[in-house]
């Protein structure tokens, strides 16, 4: 689970190829609104980034800006940079030009879930939510995202949509005000993809921020539109 707070700063590897770039520079430091939790602040904000990958440019000049409540869906084909783009948001990659505000914790479901298979699937989320300091938070995520009656079942007889929903758990016990969120609703059926909508509605509502990678439909009211 990635979290991070304050501003961006120079971890991660540089997203850039052969042509090399300047180094990152992060966004100047903006006023955020109060956001969830004891009014911890909540940003996500990018100006004018670029990212180059194997030489190739991804994509260039990138702008927008997340408050709390604020969400953005991502879209594009297969290698347009929609998870480097979300790598980058995270502070795992660095743009070759432009910079990341961000202003609060920060969780990351990628493409793989991060769970252990020999583990159950609440000792798998329960590393996790160790890490971030919520071992308590453990039986209210895997109840959220509809996987309570299978807490006990090792990770690795799990479905694809089962994992991808513990995927899910594990950001929400997290805690974090800002989801990075990539394809989550890959190999989820109707009803599932449903629990997945109102879980980021309900994270948008108290305040958090939603930044979602798909090429699936997904009901994000207000949500801003990054086509890639």
């Amino acid at each position: 689970m990635v979290r991070e707070r304050g501003r961006s700063g120079r971890s991660g590897q540089p997203c850039r190829g052969a042509r090399g770039g300047p180094p990152f520079r992060p966004v100047g430091r903006r006023h955020a609104r109060a956001g969830r939790r004891g009014g911890v602040s909540a940003e996500l904000a990018f100006g004018d980034v670029t990212c180059v990958r194997g030489g190739r440019a991804l994509f260039e000049g990138l702008s927008f800006a997340l408050a709390p409540g604020g969400a953005a869906r991502v879209t594009g084909a297969n290698g347009a940079g929609k998870s480097s783009l979300l790598r980058i948001a995270a502070g795992l990659l660095r743009p070759v030009s432009g910079g990341v505000q961000r202003e609060g914790a920060v969780a990351l479901l990628a493409e793989q879930a991060a769970l252990d298979g020999d583990a159950t699937l609440a000792e798998a989320v329960g590393f996790w939510a160790r890490i971030d300091g919520r071992p308590d938070a453990v039986t209210g995520a895997l109840e959220a995202v509809g996987l309570s009656a299978i807490a006990d079942a090792p990770v690795r007889i799990l479905s694809t949509g089962q994992r991808r929903r513990g995927g899910l758990a594990r950001v929400v016990a997290s805690g974090a005000p800002i989801w990075l969120l990539d394809e989550p609703a890959s190999g989820l059926d109707a009803p599932a993809v449903g629990q997945v909508e109102a879980l980021i509605a309900r994270h948008r509502a108290e305040g958090g921020i939603a930044l979602v990678a798909t090429h699936q439909p997904l009901d994000l009211p207000g949500a801003q539109e990054i086509a890639l």
